[in-house]
């Protein structure tokens, strides 16, 4: 930021779907605020921006009416749309600001966030008086923009991007043009990734999954990279982005956002029954979005995937208003790369150990999420059929290397009876 005196603010408009949702200030010392415009916050009919602002959660109302003010970092809903991680740092140091600037890197990946919010930087004589009535007669400063050559802004730890395929080649959009997939290129510390991603997302589609659709992509057909060094692998992991359509946007959220969590709190802050409680409670079709999230639950046990945190869950708003579970994402086989890795990101039934986990551990979870066990038995009863007469033939057939296929069929044969699958083809 430019600004020398801390009652110096700059400020980015806020919006979702072409409607003005409020305009965030940032402050000289740190101080960034969010306030919400009078024209959203009133209008019942208004796109959903957040499930705590859905007319229908409670406490929608109140929580609008009041700034929502931080320090350094910006509200969770609003930095959990920032990269995390290596990315972040790459981003940072080409803006040549802090990592924790956050004010500043929304300001500059504003314009192809997750979802559909857009976040756009003011002109001073752009802002309302209102707004810096509010804070205090402040004085609204321009906003220099430091120009950077690569845009792309994906939450996660891996080293992804948001890229145009056109004609087999994907590109790092410029300007206004939208990414259609993301790419997640190969690993420095953990061996085949993409190909491990791409097995485990097959997989978990024979079992009924949800999944967008996926591809592996040679690293030579990605152009427009920034200076990264690769290991010696072929393959980039492409799965196409569920919140883009025919370059419109699709506005969603991942679960940090619904509770409010910060990116650090994905692992510690929660619970698989609080994420059902919202999606039986708030989903346009609750029933068959907690059906579905039981599915993938298992489908996460069965394939030893210890990373499906608040942030690997996301909902999706396709009527703009109401919100659906998302498709499947990041399904990893994550124990072929921590040694002993034997446990949930979160509890499930009581419990996090893989192991231990039982009919009687979702039966537990159901009742503690309000929903009818009945009603999620059939469900798993199936997924297992299909993995059970599946699996084993298929994984001979997918890209994982034959070490981590191993892995992956031991795991199989360690898990409680209720859910072993056999080792070898039936």
């Amino acid at each position: 930021m430019t600004a020398e005196r801390d009652d110096e603010i700059n400020v980015l408009k806020l919006a979702l779907h072409g409607r003005l949702v409020g305009y965030l200030a940032g402050f000289h010392n740190g101080r960034n605020v969010l306030s919400f415009a009078d024209e959203f916050r009133f209008d019942p009919t208004r796109p959903t921006f957040s499930l705590t602002t859905h007319p229908r959660f409670p406490r929608a109302e109140k929580l609008m009416a009041e700034p929502w003010a931080r320090h350094q970092r910006l509200h969770p809903i609003l930095s959990n749309l920032l990269p995390e991680g290596v990315l972040r740092e790459l981003v940072a140091r080409g803006l040549k600001v802090h990592v924790d600037n956050e004010f500043h890197l929304l300001s500059y990946l504003g314009q192809d966030l997750p979802g559909a919010l857009i976040a756009e930087p003011m002109e001073p004589e752009e802002v309302p008086i209102g707004v810096l009535v509010t804070h205090c007669k402040a004085k609204a400063v321009k906003f220099v923009k430091i120009a950077q050559e690569n845009k792309f802004s994906l939450a996660g730890v891996q080293m992804k991007f948001s890229m145009k395929e056109r004609e087999g080649r994907y590109n790092l959009p410029k300007g206004d043009v939208l990414g259609d997939w993301i790419i997640k290129t190969p690993s420095t510390s953990y061996e085949e990734v993409p190909v491990n991603e791409f097995t485990s997302m097959k997989l978990a589609s024979l079992i009924g999954i949800e999944i967008p659709e996926i591809k592996l992509v040679e690293l030579e057909k990605l152009d427009n990279l920034p200076q990264i060094s690769f290991p010696d692998e072929k393959w980039a992991f492409a799965i196409r982005r569920f919140d883009r359509a025919e370059d419109r946007r699709i506005h969603m959220e991942d679960f940090a956002q619904v509770l409010v969590k910060y990116p650090h709190e994905k692992y510690n802050s929660a619970n698989y029954e609080q994420i059902a409680r919202i999606l039986y409670q708030f989903s346009g079709d609750g029933l068959m979005d907690v059906q579905q999230f039981a599915r993938r639950l298992l489908a996460n046990i069965l394939l030893a995937n210890g990373d499906a945190h608040l942030k690997n869950w996301s909902l999706i708003y396709p009527d703009r208003i109401t919100p659906r579970l998302s498709p499947a994402y990041d399904i990893v086989t994550t124990s072929v790369y921590i040694s002993g890795e034997k446990h949930f990101a979160l509890n499930l039934g009581s419990t996090k150990a893989w192991y231990e986990v039982s009919y009687a551990h979702f039966e537990h979870w159901a009742k503690k999420s309000d929903v009818p066990w009945r009603a999620i038995r059939p469900h798993l009863d199936d997924a297992m059929d299909k993995a059970r007469s599946l699996w084993p033939k298929a994984l001979t057939t997918l890209p994982m290397n034959k070490f981590h296929q191993k892995k992956l069929i031991e795991h199989w044969g360690n898990l409680h009876r209720d859910f072993r699958l056999p080792r070898s083809p039936r």
